[in-house]
């Protein structure tokens, strides 16, 4: 909800800097005509309604500026994405780059497997493991994929402590093995 309303906040801050440019820019190439700038801030000085809409505004863009510049430096400091667990002993956060790496780590071990990559997706329920192979296709990919996906279950279970909820492997294509040679008649 808070991301909502900062977004909002950036949107309506940045038309009234923009409106703010227009005008700036307005006066440098003359537009404005120093009669029609010169009658304004009279009227500005003169009448209350002005005065008090005038410091309400900046009080509200100041404060806007303020918060933009304290969120900017809050989420600087952010870390990467990570799974948070808490024991009897303190806090345990694991990064889902290490997560990756271990689902890489029990992939690659099968036979068949060259190529590998992985995406993480932490849910409520658990992890979900996207598994990219290419495989060599001298063995059954059924069975191939069947035993990635159980390797990588296990693997990360057992390493993370983590329960994964989903291992999907998506066989993206074939290598060939040997090299073929041209014939030549």
């Amino acid at each position: 909800m808070v991301k909502v309303v900062d977004k909002l906040l950036l949107f309506l801050y940045s038309i009234v800097i923009g409106c703010l440019s227009v005008f700036v820019l307005s006066i440098g190439f003359g537009w404005i005509s120093e009669d029609l700038l010169s009658d304004f801030v009279s009227d500005a000085y003169r009448i209350d309604a002005i005065k008090i809409t005038l410091a309400v505004t900046g009080v509200i863009l100041f404060i806007l500026s303020l918060r933009f510049f304290i969120v900017s430096l809050h989420r600087g400091s952010a870390s990467a994405p990570s799974i948070d667990q808490r024991t009897d002993f303190g806090d345990i956060r694991i990064s889902l780059e290490t997560i990756e790496n271990l689902a890489l780590k029990a992939a690659s071990r099968q036979r068949g497997v060259k190529d590998l990559r992985a995406r993480i997706r932490a849910t409520d329920a658990g992890l979900d493991i996207v598994i990219r192979a290419v495989v060599d296709g001298e063995s059954s990919i059924p069975v191939l994929t069947e035993e990635i996906q159980r390797a990588v279950k296990e693997h990360v279970e057992d390493i993370a402590g983590i329960p994964v909820m989903n291992v999907a492997v998506y066989v993206a294509n074939i290598i060939q093995s040997g090299t073929f040679k041209s014939r030549v008649e």
